[in-house]
């Protein structure tokens, strides 16, 4: 039953994106039965047309997402080519891990509260200015988009980070830069010279994730994106959600372009790619050494602090707000502190939180299973996954989701699952999977292989030495792997709302639903909630290790790696 599990896998991530997608592409062109659309017809696409500002909404949407993930590449290669095997870059490593696990929501949140006219920053150089009020400046909801930029860049830097940690070792980065460094080029000369060519291929994947989700985005566009008109995604939400059913058809239609846009910008983002690549070619080539780079390599450190400074400090003023009193500008902190907030709120929370784990730890069971019955299947047979086994783990995460969750309720409706828990699990299934299978992969292949052939050896059979051996020496893999994915499902804010039919409220959703309304301290307190969620979760993958292998230091060890 072994060799099946690949298939279902890939049926249970492929197979709603496909339903999705061509559920949307139908309506996209007239055809909906259940709403009378029983022939082709463009009108769906010219009433798309005409909506007022769809430019704008297609501008903020592809040129803001290419900005953002242009930066948050260029500030990932320059650290890392900076910094890399440095004090610095472990001291970074350890900071930027835990602020993956931070839902975009929540550190678009703090990054609100941080740089609001009345923001943290504001009050604080109003301590040396003299202002008693804010500063009339739209920068939340700026027409530029320039805040949605600066969110999506400072959650999206721990990602590619950690992307480019796992590739490092692969590409022998050691040995390369102590040859570079031997025929006297600077350390990030040396670093782009010889060493991003060998390891972009295997972050490319990432970092067009990154891409379709930044040129995609909703929840962090609800949050600080323009209003008048609002990214196109955000738009797209606006129509599905209208109590008018016809809106359906252009809604479908709107997402088809969202579907264009994030393809459209890949293929610039390739050109890109090749362009750099030709003109690199010949900088390479060209002899230049680059050894005065002490300057630079400051700027890398400082930048890379900035991004995650800006994070933590959101995090950090959540936390004031969500216990805040009277708090008058300037003030940099409140006159008082309560938790009236709180415990008013008890039953609300308790229910909140109760949804999200009902949705979330069964997806991440399911993925988790999956994941490791994929990667034994693996070591038996002998056949790792290729590239494409690759674009297909990561294609729910390339397709944006706005474009294929209309399709995919649709597709529930027939089959009669719609607006149920099942539904709803399913559809974080789709988007755990992929993050549980890229954090449990490598430390299931690094295993050292001998363990298995050993117990083999001794008359075992390939069951019990999974049970009994590999999966013991995987614990704590196992667990971050679950973590991951529990992270993943807590910040999921389309397919809740979507396949759910509004009727799961959980922490994300009701965070979302909160930015409208500008009640910072219930903002504060359910973006606390999001983030406490995937901090246990990660606390646990520690402490249960610990626990269990308190007298056995070998298997600490193993678990460690």
């Amino acid at each position: 039953m072994l060799r099946f599990i690949p298939i279902l896998t890939i049926i249970l991530m492929i197979g709603p994106v496909s339903a999705g997608l061509i559920g949307t592409l139908l309506p996209a062109f007239g055809i909906l039965p259940a709403l009378g659309g029983v022939e082709p017809s463009l009108d769906p696409w010219q009433a798309l047309f005409a909506q007022p500002g769809l430019g704008t909404s297609i501008r903020l949407s592809f040129v803001n997402g290419l900005i953002a993930t242009a930066i948050s590449v260029a500030i990932v290669m320059l650290f890392c080519a900076a910094w890399q095997g440095t004090r610095i870059f472990h001291a970074m490593q350890r900071i930027l891990s835990p602020i993956l696990s931070v839902p975009h929501a929540t550190a678009a949140f703090g990054l609100a509260f941080l740089i609001a006219p009345s923001g943290w920053i504001v009050r604080l150089v109003s301590q040396f200015t003299g202002w008693d009020r804010p500063p009339d400046i739209a920068i939340i909801h700026d027409p530029w988009g320039m805040a949605l930029i600066a969110g999506l860049v400072a959650k999206e830097i721990p990602f590619l980070f950690l992307m480019t940690l796992s590739a490092l070792p692969q590409a022998d980065t050691d040995r390369t830069a102590q040859v570079t460094a031997t025929l006297g080029y600077g350390k990030i000369a040396g670093w782009f010279k010889a060493t991003l060519p060998r390891i972009y291929p295997q972050i490319r994947l990432p970092v067009m994730a990154v891409l379709a989700y930044s040129t995609s985005v909703v929840d962090v566009a609800i949050i600080l994106a323009p209003t008048t008109p609002a990214p196109l995604a955000v738009r797209i939400l606006g129509w599905l959600s209208d109590p008018d059913l016809a809106m359906r058809f252009m809604a479908s239609s709107a997402a088809v372009l969202q579907l264009l846009i994030v393809i459209v910008a890949m293929a610039v983002w390739i050109a890109g790619e090749r362009m750099i690549a030709a003109v690199g070619r010949y900088w390479a080539e060209d002899g230049h050494r680059f050894k005065s780079d002490h300057a630079v390599r400051g700027a890398s450190a400082a930048i890379a602090l900035v991004a995650a400074g800006a994070v933590v400090l959101g995090l950090v003023v959540l936390l004031v707000w969500s216990i805040a009193g009277f708090w008058a500008f300037p003030d940099l902190l409140p006159r008082g502190f309560s938790l009236r907030l709180w415990t008013r709120e008890l039953d609300a929370i308790g229910r909140s939180l109760t949804t999200t784990l009902l949705i979330g730890v069964p997806a991440v069971l399911i993925a988790v299973t999956l994941v490791l019955a994929c990667l034994e299947n693996e070591v038996r047979t002998g056949k790792a996954a290729g590239r494409r086994a690759m674009l297909l783990i990561y294609l729910p995460l390339l397709v944006p989701q706005i474009s294929f969750m209309f399709g995919l309720q649709v597709f529930f409706t027939l089959l009669g699952l719609e607006r149920t828990l099942l539904s709803v699990v399913l559809g974080h299934l789709v988007f755990v999977a992929p993050y549980v299978f890229l954090s449990l992969s490598e430390p299931f292949h690094a295993l050292d292989p001998r363990y298995r052939q050993t117990a083999l050896c001794l008359g075992s059979s390939p069951a019990r030495v999974f049970w009994q051996v590999r999966l013991p020496l995987l614990t704590r893999a196992v667990l971050t792997a679950a973590a991951v994915g529990l992270a993943v499902t807590v910040g999921q804010y389309l397919p809740t709302l979507l396949i759910g039919a509004g009727r799961f409220a959980t922490v994300t959703t009701e965070a979302v639903a909160l930015a409208s309304g500008g009640d910072r301290r219930m903002i504060g307190i359910y973006g606390l909630l999001q983030m406490i969620l995937p901090f246990a979760g990660f606390a646990l993958a520690l402490l249960i290790p610990a626990i269990l292998f308190r007298n056995r230091r070998g298997m600490g060890a193993q678990n460690k790696g």
